[in-house]
């Protein structure tokens, strides 16, 4: 099978990048190795950060990426932002989708941060939206490509993982080997192959290997294994921020059989200063296993940082001390709204969070207590120090002042009222940051930063983004990336060139 362009992985960037290829004349192959398509970006947010001014908005990712990424990558990603909003509005009004675009603050108050946004898919018309099979604007942003990725035609094979990359004896790639029906195949790319296949969120092998926290659970998706960063490294790339995913804390299911973990409630994000609007009240505090709060448990992005905390290690007790941590709520807590929820790509999910929390009482997921020592008892805590945490939490709330963690005031609420619950909560990963290091063109970099021919990266796989995480940055990083990759092959000369020579397998 002889192509143009050879695009592994159908989320937002697969997509991005077949649509962008297509439309340079490219003959396209887009493989999926799940049965489905969509990746994370069926179930994201559904809000692909733009910018308003590509200046602004370099500045602010520059702050972002702590200096972990060269200015020309950034250059090239904001640049791309402000483009984004024209090429969706195109998109959807191709196909009678409402697309939207709306300011919103960065995350953090860093140069640049009031000259962002988003741009949402609003509403599909009956016929994308049936085909897919999840809701909300994650689905309606990712309903959207796969509309245009059927009306042109584009080769799709579902449940065909790629199993290697094919290259001449110069180093260039020009195919790769997948497997369908239990059959291997090859395919030639005479411009390149683009890895979209996001990072490893559901590899426990490299999780152990590159994060700091450990007891990480998957949130979203289990086909994102590192499938892309073992064929880059095969081939000789270099990896960066391989330690940075992005998550917030979370529950574990009772359920050994069940693999993903449960988010909390899910909180609107704030920008520290700029927060004009009250915030909703968050009825817990998290408690580690010596009975004592260690951080601010609604911090500006909580699905960002939120797992920051639990990786420490402490030394006096050679232990880490907040794996697994203590949800604590009280009665009015623990009835005020649904606690939890479960989202993820997967048809097989199963789990619908209770909306008074009963089920998950009933299953052990949460615990009871009369009083606080008999939950010091259930939770293996030191009773006298968990007493004097809740006092002083309680003192605070009261006062109106967090003057430990400086938590919002209008988010505190005391625990009073018995019965009082304890939830044990672990850290989850939504999505790596890690990956192969890529160039301004999504060319993939060698150790020595020499682009390997052939071979490009884009989305999650190899992100930019290396110190905090920005609201909707991977969802801009797979259109951006996506589409400067697709452009960047179709204006090489080899493409649509026959392959000169027969590649071996790597």
């Amino acid at each position: 099978m002889l192509y143009d362009v050879i695009v592994v992985g159908y989320g937002a960037a697969g997509a991005a990048t077949a649509i962008a290829a297509h439309d340079a004349g490219a003959r396209v192959l887009l493989l999926e190795k799940m049965p489905y398509a969509g990746g994370l970006s069926v179930v994201s947010a559904g809000g692909a950060r733009i910018a308003f001014d590509a200046d602004a908005a370099f500045a602010y990712l520059t702050a972002t990426c702590g200096g972990r990424t060269p200015p020309a990558v950034l250059r090239r990603l904001a640049l791309g932002m402000v483009e984004l909003p024209s090429w969706m509005r195109a998109l959807g009004s191709a196909i009678g989708a409402q697309v939207r675009v709306r300011p919103s603050l960065g995350n953090y108050p860093f140069e640049g941060f009031d000259q962002l946004g988003y741009v949402e898919v609003a509403d599909l018309p009956a016929d994308p939206a049936r085909a897919i099979a999840h809701q909300g604007l994650g689905a309606n942003f990712f309903g959207l490509l796969v509309e245009h990725v059927r009306r042109r035609g584009i080769d799709v094979r579902l449940a065909a993982p790629v199993r290697s990359l094919l290259r001449e004896d110069d180093g260039r790639i020009t195919g790769l080997r997948f497997e369908k029906h239990g059959k291997t195949h090859e395919a030639w790319a005479t411009g390149g192959v683009v890895l979209a296949c996001g990072g490893f969120e559901a590899d426990a092998e490299l999780q152990s290997q590159y994060f700091e926290t450990q007891g990480v659970l998957p949130a979203s998706f289990l086909g994102n294994t590192g499938d892309g960063i073992r064929m880059a490294q095969a081939v000789g790339a270099d990896l960066w921020h391989m330690w940075h995913f992005h998550g917030p804390y979370g529950f574990r299911h009772p359920d050994p059989a069940f693999r993903y973990g449960l988010y909390p409630k899910n909180f609107p994000m704030w920008t520290p200063g700029h927060q004009s609007a009250p915030l909703p009240v968050m009825p817990w505090i998290l408690v580690d296993q010596r009975g004592r709060r260690f951080a601010n448990e609604y911090e500006p992005y909580p699905g960002d940082t939120g797992v920051r905390h639990f990786a420490h290690f402490d030394a006096t007790r050679a232990q880490h001390t907040r794996l697994p941590t203590c949800m604590l709520l009280d009665a009015a807590g623990f009835r005020m709204y649904p606690l939890g929820r479960a989202v993820a790509n997967d048809p097989d999910l199963g789990y619908t969070w209770s909306a008074d929390n009963s089920q998950e009482l009933a299953n052990g997921l949460f615990r009871r207590a009369d009083s606080w020592a008999e939950l010091a008892a259930l939770a293996g805590l030191d009773a006298q120090a968990l007493q004097q945490t809740v006092a002083r939490w309680n003192a605070a709330c009261d006062a109106g002042l967090d003057t430990d963690f400086d938590r919002r005031p209008e988010t505190m609420a005391p625990l009073r009222e018995p019965p009082f619950y304890v939830a044990e909560v672990w850290p989850l990963v939504i999505n790596t940051q890690g990956g192969p290091v890529h160039d301004e063109h999504q060319r993939v970099l060698d150790a020595q930063g020499r682009p390997i021919a052939g071979l490009y990266a884009a989305g999650e796989l190899g992100s930019a983004f290396g110190h905090v995480y920005m609201a909707g940055g991977n969802l801009a990083e797979c259109l951006v990336g996506g589409r400067v990759a697709a452009r960047h092959i179709t204006a090489s000369q080899r493409c649509g060139l026959k392959r000169a020579s027969q590649p071996a397998s790597v």
